[in-house]
């Protein structure tokens, strides 16, 4: 048994001490997955991977190791937050709550959304909701792929499928939210749209 999928069940089973073992040993792939997640941000941004699993890390531990089956499970849940934590700053940026052309949100390091970063984020978070809506499958296999990392094998691992279902749904999913990305600037170009 690999040793990340045994600290979590001794997590899950109520050995505190696991916990943070755990963490030890999977920060640096923690960072790594933050980092793909940093480079599609704005050039300059002040963000660093650090803060990002910093932030993960407190909304882990919240879930006590419910239901992590295994690593690469834990690793996609790990990225879905990420996801979901920019997506949450996006949204405040967009909201315009702290006013002039850069939002400033406090973070455990400086992190700066400009009003269109935030935007393309929300877009693609829309986007990829209401491929869910249509094909789960085909919108984790994004979310495991693009914004955690993972490699086809880990991906087929997680969702109990052959590689080549992953490859395939892939290669559909982006097809799919590229269009869905177009028609929606599309629509936002056209007055009243």
């Amino acid at each position: 048994m690999h040793s990340v999928t045994r600290l979590l069940i001794q997590w899950k089973e109520g050995d505190e001490s696991s916990r943070n073992e755990l963490f030890r040993a999977v920060r640096g792939e923690l960072r790594r997955i933050a980092a793909r997640y940093m480079r599609r941000e704005r050039e300059g941004h002040v963000l660093q991977p650090s803060a990002l699993v910093n932030e993960a890390y407190l909304r882990l531990v919240e879930q006590e190791g419910e239901g992590w089956q295994n690593r690469a499970h834990f690793f996609a849940i790990s990225a879905h937050l990420m996801r979901q934590i920019l997506v949450d700053y996006a949204r405040r940026a967009g909201a315009g709550k702290r006013g002039g052309e850069e939002i400033h949100i406090p973070f455990d390091e400086a992190m700066t959304f400009t009003p269109a970063k935030a935007a393309e984020l929300l877009g693609l978070h829309q986007a990829l909701e209401k491929l869910a809506e249509v094909d789960s499958r085909k919108a984790q296999v994004v979310e495991l792929r693009y914004f955690g990392g993972l490699e086809v094998e880990e991906v087929a691992a997680v969702l109990g499928v052959h590689s080549n279902t992953v490859v395939r749904d892939w290669q559909l999913a982006k097809a799919w939210l590229k269009r869905a990305l177009s028609a929606t600037a599309d629509q936002a170009s056209v007055p009243g749209g």
